[in-house]
């Protein structure tokens, strides 16, 4: 008679796990709502490239998209594609891998409109098909968040990427000012109900990212006028909380910001 070790019941634990959070992000296409074209449409993704790009003004500050022609690129959790494509357009050779089906059909017909060629597969971060030391950049903004298994992800990243390549990461900052809005003042998170969210701080972000050579960690993304609150707390936040914010200087703000950009090398 065969015995279940404790290591099977996790692994199957993980993949369960894995297979709601593909689940889920089937149902949930990133910043859906905000789109005013039907989707699919060329239209849809130009409206989603824009909010995107409006409300993380930082990421093309910080990340050179075009700074990767000729090179390998991996993106994790690539969704629809919006940050992916971009890469694309500056002349990387990319893959993108996404639990969901959904999201992968859909980088697909985004790629399709603008006539841009990259290899789109549902893939499990956690257990990428790739050899070892295959890609010079490795980039998962907002995904490792979402995962079972965040130390397995992370390992998978490092794996796949050559030595001296780069990883840029991104992670939601515990000790941020959108994570203590929601906690003090009761504004909902994006995505806060999904089967896995968890928030780092700065200390724990490193330690998770221990592996590579060098690393910086950026914190990034401060307060911009929201389009998805209405009401009183949209008034609030708009037109008192945001400007007043960003009157103070970043010097003391710095490590508040909600996204922790790490800058990676293997």
């Amino acid at each position: 008679m065969s015995t279940i070790t404790a290591e099977e019941t996790t692994a199957e634990r993980n993949d369960s796990m894995l297979e709601k959070i593909g689940n889920y992000w089937n149902d949930h296409i990133h910043d859906l709502e905000l789109a005013k074209h039907p989707v699919g449409s060329k239209g849809f993704f130009a409206d989603l490239d824009e909010y995107r790009f409006d409300k993380l003004h930082y990421l093309a500050k910080v990340v050179d998209f075009k700074g990767y022609a000729g090179k390998k690129v991996l993106e994790v959790g690539c969704g629809v594609g919006i940050d992916l494509i971009r890469f694309a357009k500056g002349g990387a050779q990319v893959t993108g891998v996404d639990l969901a089906k959904t999201s992968i059909d859909l980088a697909n017909k985004y790629f399709a409109h603008h006539n841009v060629q990259g290899n789109l597969q549902i893939g499990n971060g956690e257990d990428l098909e790739f050899e070892d030391d295959t890609f010079d950049m490795v980039y998962a903004h907002g995904v490792i968040q979402y995962t079972a298994n965040a130390e397995k992800m992370v390992d998978e990243l490092l794996r796949v990427v050559k030595p001296n390549g780069q990883a840029i990461m991104m992670v939601y900052n515990r000790n941020g000012w959108l994570n203590f809005m929601s906690e003090k003042l009761g504004v909902a998170l994006e995505h806060e109900d999904a089967p896995v969210l968890k928030k780092y701080s700065i200390e724990e972000y490193r330690e998770l990212l221990a592996g590579f050579t060098q690393l910086r960690i950026l914190p990034e993304r401060f307060p911009v006028a929201s389009r998805l609150q209405t009401g009183m707390k949209a008034l609030f936040f708009n037109w008192f909380f945001v400007p007043l914010f960003n009157m103070i200087p970043k010097a003391i703000t710095r490590k508040t910001g909600w996204h922790l950009m790490a800058f990676a090398t293997k």
